[in-house]
């Protein structure tokens, strides 16, 4: 819990300082592009990343996070705390990790339990976030199980959500879809591997997270 208590305090200077600062979750079922993204705004930010990636899912398992990021937009400016949250799925089955990834049987159970874990810190987190930056995979359907589920629970906590429909660098990318699924939700079209449209998830962002952000008492 130490974590959490730093970042209150961060937070609660910020505030006396003036500054928007908000605690911004980078969250979304696994392999569509989290760490990916939180890359990309650190470098075009800090000129630093977040973490690795890997095409095997869950390759983010703990919750990381770095601290007083500012992205500017003009004469405006978000300061933000940038958390890389584990992918969040209904179901983690070993199994998949071995078929599907050439995973020993040890190295795939540990990851599927390291994988589970991740899913339930990544909703502890939520308890401690003012706005969610949801990453979906514009080339998949919208309309999946994990999707409604995480959009469902951010929805009933009452936090913003700004949706990156991610990989349009790929031929069948359709981020109308996205747009037509979740119309309550600003979607914003995005390439984190390539970062075409950055500046204005950017722009979107600073709006966005500093005007709407959740108001709630910290711990």
């Amino acid at each position: 819990m130490g974590l959490f208590r730093r970042g209150n305090l961060s937070s609660i200077l910020q505030r006396i300082f003036g500054k928007k600062h908000a605690r911004i979750g980078v969250y979304g079922p696994p392999n569509v592009g989290k760490t990916t993204l939180a890359n990309r705004i650190l470098r075009d930010w800090t000129g630093d990343i977040m973490g690795s990636v890997s095409e095997i899912p869950h390759e983010t398992r703990r919750a990381k996070w770095k601290k007083d990021v500012k992205v500017e937009n003009g004469n405006s400016s978000l300061f933000m705390d940038i958390v890389d949250t584990p992918g969040i799925a209904t179901k983690v089955d070993f199994k998949d990790f071995m078929n599907t990834y050439g995973l020993s049987r040890d190295e795939a159970k540990r990851r599927a339990k390291e994988a589970t874990e991740g899913v339930i810190e990544s909703i502890r987190w939520l308890e401690d976030i003012d706005g969610v930056l949801l990453v979906m995979d514009s080339t998949q359907d919208p309309f999946t199980q994990v999707n409604v589920t995480i959009l469902g629970n951010l929805e009933a906590r009452n936090l913003p959500v700004l949706v990156a429909a991610n990989k349009i660098d790929m031929e069948n990318s359709s981020p109308a879809t996205l747009k037509s699924a979740f119309p309550q939700h600003p979607v914003v079209p995005i390439s984190a591997l390539t970062g075409y449209n950055a500046d204005n998830l950017y722009s979107i962002m600073v709006k966005h997270f500093s005007k709407k952000r959740r108001r709630k008492k910290r711990r």
